[in-house]
């Protein structure tokens, strides 16, 4: 199957905007794509003002997703603000062409920007059958926390969806390749480019990872750019019979 990411100059809150922009983006992936990841809050940016921002799972950009999936026959995956009975929720959003929507709400928020302040935390681990692969959702920060990301042998694809700021970039980069390894999984993370009106710049370098940790694919860091790679189950469990760490890893209870 292929895989796509898009990396992203994100418009700071400004949904129309930046789902116009998207779409244009989206006219580059291939024909072929069986997966699409866009950004962490790919209609806003990372933002700590969800109020007047947040939509319901009705609203223009599920339903955007939606079109954009069924149009070009691929699943469609970032996270977005989503307000529900008075919280809001930094919510990682998967659609297939056939319309199904499966949730993850981002479980680590970061509380050096004070996420936790304005953003309800998710409890609920989500791993999605789609196609051949099984994927673990997950959103940016929950990148540092292993023993959340770990595949308990029913992940296929870790997906990442980002605002990493680059400062910090050396650690997004090792993180990626650490998950893969340690997982022995493909991993897909897409991070934006830009700046933030504070001044917070993003260098992309967003990358999809072979489960030896091997660079598959990669958009020109700091850039904007549209990439795939081709995900192979065979070659996955072939790599798994031959390697069977997995047999030897340390159980884990997570209350």
């Amino acid at each position: 199957m292929e895989a796509t990411l898009v990396q992203a100059n994100l418009t700071w809150e400004d949904k129309q905007a930046n789902l116009t922009h998207l779409s244009a983006l989206l006219d580059k992936a291939g024909p072929g794509s069986g997966l699409v990841v866009l950004p962490e809050m790919f209609t806003t940016g990372f933002t700590m003002n969800p109020a007047p921002l947040a939509e319901d799972m009705d609203g223009p950009t599920v339903r955007w997703m939606k079109e954009r999936s069924s149009a070009g026959g691929y699943a469609l995956c970032g996270s977005v603000i989503i307000g529900e009975e008075g919280m809001y929720y930094n919510r990682m959003i998967f659609v297939t062409p056939s319309g199904e929507v499966t949730c993850y709400d981002k479980r680590h928020l970061h509380s050096m920007s004070g996420e936790q302040t304005v953003y309800s935390r998710g409890n609920k681990r989500v791993v999605v059958p789609y196609r051949e692969f099984s994927f673990n959702l997950q959103v940016c920060y929950d990148l540092r926390f292993p023993v959340w990301s770990r595949n308990r042998g029913d992940t296929d694809v870790i997906v990442y969806s980002a605002n990493w700021p680059a400062v910090r970039s050396n650690v997004w980069k090792a993180l990626l390749v650490a998950r893969a390894i340690e997982n022995q999984c493909y991993v897909i993370g897409v991070n934006r480019v830009g700046e933030n009106p504070d001044g917070t710049a993003y260098n992309g370098d967003s990358a999809i990872i072979g489960p030896k940790g091997e660079m598959l694919a990669s958009p020109e860091p700091g850039a904007e750019g549209v990439v795939s790679a081709m995900l192979s189950m065979e070659s996955l469990e072939k790599y798994r019979t031959d390697m069977p760490i997995w047999r030897d890893a340390d159980p884990f209870e997570l209350i």
